[in-house]
């Protein structure tokens, strides 16, 4: 059994929502992750903005927009007045708890209620539709077996013992369906894996079920060498270790959730991306077995701050050190790139809510000083230290562009650079041009 995630292109019409029920059905008995239309969790996050600044009005109409969409999702989707008819109650059903929403302020846990509502809306769209088709399908609850612990993780135990009994219930399925993206948290509310988060359930599924494979479909052929936005003549990456998917994903790949590698990983089970614009192509295979002597690919992560601080002296090299990166743990801050010194340390960091009262705690060690505005280019590949003049070619191709920090030699997989964010195109088309052309 393998499992099948489809993204929110690849379920943003009805048309869609058809063409990816065929793909399931060809592919065999599988288990199938649902994102939320396209389009659907903006609007959501939207309504639960509206209402928590008390402007209802503005709130109704985005839901009744949105329910007009849904309506219309229906017409086009379903030929018989059976299936039509459930899916036009749920519909109805669903954006009348939303309009409940409006009545009273609302809190965290509303907000995660009100944006869970995409992912159930999908998949029992699907549902139905499958039904319709003549196939015997088998609608799973995430929120009975997903689940987070006390730190805000992903309890995999708790998701192996409670999917089991759903997926042993639907033996007598042609295809299984359920929801990404939402779960429960340690105090059993609604809650979510965060954007992107139906990649990592469909890779915690894949671990729970012990799945032969793990398919991420999206509207792209597999992880490309570069970013093709901004980039011409970039080229999908047909393989990828575990390691390298995992750096792509941190620094910027959009294809992939950063985190969902880590369960695939960690349970050996391979993943490959494909396409539901074109599901002949091969897409990208990632697994446990490296290549070695090549460079895969290039990403960017923008929106880093650089701060650098310099120590006064007064604490001991390793007392210095040790007191700074206590000051980023407090504010549960993680670190993306780093250089240090006996006397002084450079990092850099995601555009931080925090960072004045950040800078406010390192002032008391040192001076500092803090570069908005800057973005990480990241080089991934076989980038062990023996292979002679791979970091030279990297370093080569931004021989005109200001580089603020160079990270080499903590991972085997990547060489970092620090940019200003206007250099961005620059220097992905001259990485583009130098490491692949």
């Amino acid at each position: 059994m393998d499992v099948m995630k489809f993204g929110g292109t690849s379920v943003g019409s009805a048309q869609r929502i058809k063409n990816v029920a065929l793909l399931a059905e060809k592919a065999g008995k599988n288990i199938v992750v649902l994102s939320a239309m396209s389009g659907t969790t903006n609007s959501l996050v939207e309504i639960a903005e509206r209402i928590c600044e008390s402007d209802a009005g503005a709130a109704l109409n985005i839901i009744n927009e949105l329910e007009g969409k849904y309506r219309k999702h229906i017409e086009e989707l379903y030929s018989s007045e059976e299936y039509a008819g459930l899916a036009l109650e749920y519909v109805s059903g669903t954006f009348d708890c939303l309009r409940a929403f409006t009545r009273k302020p609302i809190g965290p846990k509303e907000e995660k209620t009100i944006l869970a509502q995409g992912e159930l809306l999908s998949s029992h769209m699907m549902y139905w539709h499958i039904l319709e088709q003549g196939k015997k399908a088998s609608l799973i609850p995430a929120l009975e077996f997903m689940r987070t612990d006390f730190n805000g993780e992903p309890d995999l135990d708790y998701i192996k013992l409670h999917i089991r009994p759903f997926i042993n219930s639907s033996a007598d399925a042609d295809i299984i369906i359920t929801q990404g993206y939402i779960c429960r948290n340690f105090y059993d509310e609604i809650d979510n894996l965060q954007r992107g988060g139906s990649d990592y359930s469909a890779t915690l599924i894949g671990a729970a079920v012990n799945a032969g494979e793990i398919q991420i479909w999206t509207d792209i052929d597999g992880m490309h060498n570069n970013d093709p936005r901004v980039v011409e003549g970039t080229v999908p990456v047909r393989h990828l270790h575990f390691d390298e998917a995992a750096e792509l994903g941190f620094f910027g790949a959009k294809i992939l959730h950063p985190t969902c590698i880590l369960p695939a990983k960690a349970a050996n089970i391979p993943v490959r991306l494909l396409s539901t614009i074109d599901p002949s192509a091969p897409g990208t295979l990632i697994d446990g077995f490296p290549d070695y002597g090549k460079i895969k690919a290039v990403a960017a992560k923008d929106n880093i701050v650089a701060i650098n601080i310099l120590s006064s002296r007064t604490q001991l090299p390793y007392g210095f050190m040790r007191k700074v990166y206590e000051i980023f743990e407090s504010y549960q801050v993680g670190i993306d790139m780093q250089c240090s010194s006996e006397t002084s340390i450079s990092v850099a960091i995601g555009r931080n809510p925090h960072l004045d009262a950040i800078v406010r705690d390192l002032k008391s060690y040192g001076s500092v000083n803090v570069c908005e505005g800057m973005c990480i280019i990241c080089v991934v590949g076989d980038m062990e230290w023996h292979n002679t003049g791979f970091e030279s070619m990297a370093a080569k191709a931004l021989e005109d562009i200001p580089v603020r920090m160079i990270s080499y030699g903590g991972s085997r997989n990547n060489i970092s650079f620090l940019i200003r964010e206007e250099d961005r195109i620059r220097t992905l088309n001259a990485l583009n041009k130098r490491l692949f052309q």
